[in-house]
């Protein structure tokens, strides 16, 4: 085994000794008995009159989570908008423009972090500490709450409520997300990242010169936005700075960070379901998919650009865009690992891969945020498939199609197949938009099929929750920041209540006992056809236009043809 391949299989072993402890710990949590923490908790819900046990019908599951993300949009937007009057604000920053404000809001309260500014360059300590850190938290913890409530939904038997929003949020924040975020931001302190109120610090280079160096409270930010896959980045430049990700040790703690929790809720669901095998099983298939994904992302940029044969030593492979720390295969996890979770923080830029590398990573957003995904809603975007494969394998078998003992009928497909719209809607229709308005081909860097892939990252990275961009697309222009917030809008919200009201009818069925022409989904085959299913349908939904972008670019370049 090559080094290269030692540090994947090293982090994939770490990561699944992390996250398979940490899974149990999550269904405890949202169980109810983890109980350490329950003064806090129940002196946080008091004020709201809501009381741990109290359960909600699944449409008023959703209405609370839809208003509490309102509620944050405003006032992070309002926190945006007249920062310049707010304190904490040393750098005296202007307050953010109405259509970036929007863009921003939107992205933080959606759990995407697009961010269309640098951030050293816009914000303000306490925008950055009270509105964007704030909603990494809180974002994290609804899509935490939304996962916990399909698991009591599929698992419950005749109940109308699958559980309390608002218990499910406090739980997810005081139970998981601050204890941990606490313990990887001093980790991160440790390991050499600031964390500070201070604006700057001068240095002189070693010619002799003065450079004044952007600091600010990082530790704390960094910790939330890759435990909760909510990328982003303090600086512009993200976690190829510095500052943002100092030594080895930070990569590989960030790494593990950014896919810990996705990975434990698998586990987590077995517990919750009451069926271990339904978690390992969705485990299994979101591994498969990593693996495809990381083998053709790492052997496209170990390859390196044809173009460029005899220029650069034998076996570099493709270092541009890249940090010479971390290289090829730190790059690859990274760029792999971060468009799976739906994180998006990066450590490279993206907009430097190849043709092919680009395509893995775009693919996997394509996809819906199903790979391990975001921080819960990742499981339930790929128990969305779920239900679509029992439906699939129901008319196999010639019979009903039924899920932990429920019959799936015309209702829960229905709901499911409608998600499927939503990537296309977001990332083609807006992206299509875009072009004839005229409004992308003023925003892209770059001609030819790339400049196609720039654009089509950017919608694909927005609906799909992501955060991540190719650097050639400037989207901080009106008409990009608001159609991108609107795609954000769809790509959390068009799963989430589909995925809910699936939950809530599930809640109120009978369970059935399996028989002979029950089609087991805990499987290998019940892998594979889910891992078929998913294909199948991510194919025929985007490689036409990927084919126009980063295909045709790689036969171009084959071909000798720059642009």
């Amino acid at each position: 085994m090559t080094p290269d391949l030692l540090q994947a299989a090293l982090y994939a072993a770490i990561l699944v000794a992390v996250a398979v402890p940490l899974g149990l710990y999550v269904a405890r949590v949202f169980a109810g008995d983890a109980t350490f923490l329950a003064p806090l908790e129940r002196a946080l819900l008091a004020p709201a009159g809501v009381r741990p046990g109290d359960g909600q019908h699944w449409t008023r599951y959703a209405l609370s989570l839809i208003a509490f993300n309102a509620c944050g949009f405003l006032v992070l937007f309002l926190v945006l908008r007249f920062q310049h009057l707010l304190p904490l604000n040393p750098q005296g920053f202007d307050g953010v423009p109405a259509h970036l404000a929007f863009n921003t809001a939107i992205s933080f309260v959606t759990n995407t972090n697009w961010q269309s500014y640098g951030g050293e360059t816009t914000l303000s300590h306490l925008s950055q500490m009270a509105g964007l850190t704030t909603q990494n938290f809180v974002s994290a913890a609804s899509g935490m709450a939304v996962a916990a409530a399909v698991a009591r939904g599929f698992a419950g038997r005749q109940v109308r409520t699958i559980g309390n929003f608002w218990s499910d949020l406090v739980r997810a924040v005081l139970y998981v997300l601050l204890p941990l975020a606490v313990l990887l931001a001093l980790a991160f302190v440790a390991t050499g990242m600031p964390q500070t109120l201070a604006a700057s610090v001068q240095a002189t280079t070693l010619e002799g010169g003065q450079q004044t160096l952007a600091l600010g409270p990082v530790a704390s930010q960094v910790a939330i936005k890759q435990l909760g896959t909510n990328g982003g980045g303090f600086f512009n430049v993200n976690s190829s700075h510095p500052f943002e990700n100092p030594t080895a040790i930070s990569n590989l703690l960030s790494l593990l960070a950014i896919l810990a929790l996705p990975v434990a809720f698998c586990f987590a669901y077995g517990r919750m379901v009451g069926d271990h095998r339904q978690g390992l099983a969705l485990f299994a298939a979101m591994g498969v998919m990593l693996v495809l994904a990381f083998a053709a992302l790492y052997a496209a940029e170990k390859t390196g650009n044809p173009l460029q044969a005899g220029l650069i030593a034998p076996g570099a492979g493709n270092m541009e865009g890249k940090e010479v720390r971390f290289g090829v295969i730190g790059s690859a996890l990274w760029a792999v690992a971060t468009t799976a979770a739906s994180n998006g923080s990066v450590n490279a830029m993206h907009d430097s891969l190849t043709p092919l590398g680009g395509l893995v990573a775009m693919l996997q957003m394509q996809l819906g945020e199903i790979v391990f995904g975001g921080v819960g809603v990742g499981l339930t975007g790929m128990l969305l498939f779920v239900i679509l494969t029992v439906f699939l394998a129901g008319l196999m078998v010639g019979r009903t199609p039924e899920y932990l003992g429920k019959k799936i009928e015309a209702r829960e497909v229905k709901l499911a197949a409608l998600t499927l719209l939503v990537m296309p809607v977001g990332a083609l229709a807006l992206a299509a938009l875009a072009i004839v308005t005229g409004a992308a081909q003023g925003s892209i860097q770059d001609a030819g099929p790339h400049g196609l892939s720039e654009l089509l990252y950017a919608y694909s990275s927005a609906t799909g929750n992501n955060g991540s961009a190719f650097a050639g697309f400037n989207a901080n222009v009106p008409f990009h920041n608001t159609l991108l917030g609107l795609a954000m809008l769809l790509g959390r919200f068009g799963y989430i209540v589909p995925i809910l009201a699936i939950a809530g009818s599930l809640a109120a069925k009978k369970t059935a006992p399996a028989s002979a022409g029950t089609f087991p989904t805990h499987g290998p085959v019940f892998v594979v056809l889910l891992v078929v299913t998913i294909l199948i349908v991510g194919a025929l939904t985007f490689l036409p236009v990927l084919a126009l972008g980063p295909v045709a670019e790689q036969v171009s370049i084959l071909a000798g043809k720059t642009f």
